[in-house]
């Protein structure tokens, strides 16, 4: 898949030292890619540990359309997709960027940066959704964000 090749040449060209930029034009597909992904997926409901259109988690969405869209196998949970990759700061974020909330006293949840201050995720309250980081209780939640810079094939 042409985003596959994509993805793959610009997590070569970043190496281990430092985390991509994509340009403009590469960040606009990306974008492209993961809302085609949303129209597939928007409005499967929340499941915990479910991983098709029956039902999915925050971390399985992720993990499903790291796969599906650019072939890139990360772990299956939010406690291992958070140590993915390099830390990025909220004012960088880049589409594709994971972005991570702490939503209670041991609850963590995982999102994909879509640009513009949007995120991509499985809601347990409305299921596959866009939401906004500027949103008051995303705002009050976020932890920390990652950009995926090697992954196996």
């Amino acid at each position: 898949m042409r985003y596959t090749i994509l993805l793959s040449i610009l997590l070569l060209l970043a190496g281990c030292s430092s985390a991509p930029v994509y340009p403009p034009g590469q960040q606009q597909e990306l974008r492209a890619a993961l809302e085609r992904q949303y129209r597939q997926w928007r409005g499967t409901p929340y499941r915990i540990g479910g991983l098709d259109r029956r039902g999915i988690d925050c971390s399985g969405f992720v993990y499903r359309t790291f796969e599906q869209l650019y072939g890139l196998h990360l772990p299956r949970t939010t406690e291992e997709q958070v140590e993915v990759g390099e830390k990025v700061r909220r004012e960088a974020l880049q589409v594709t960027d994971l972005v991570f909330f702490k939503t209670g006293w041991r609850t963590r949840h995982v999102g994909i940066y879509l640009g513009e201050g949007q995120f991509l995720h499985a809601s347990t309250s409305r299921g596959v959704v866009i939401s906004s980081l500027d949103n008051p209780y995303w705002k009050r939640h976020y932890w920390t964000s990652r950009r995926v810079s090697s992954l196996s094939h």
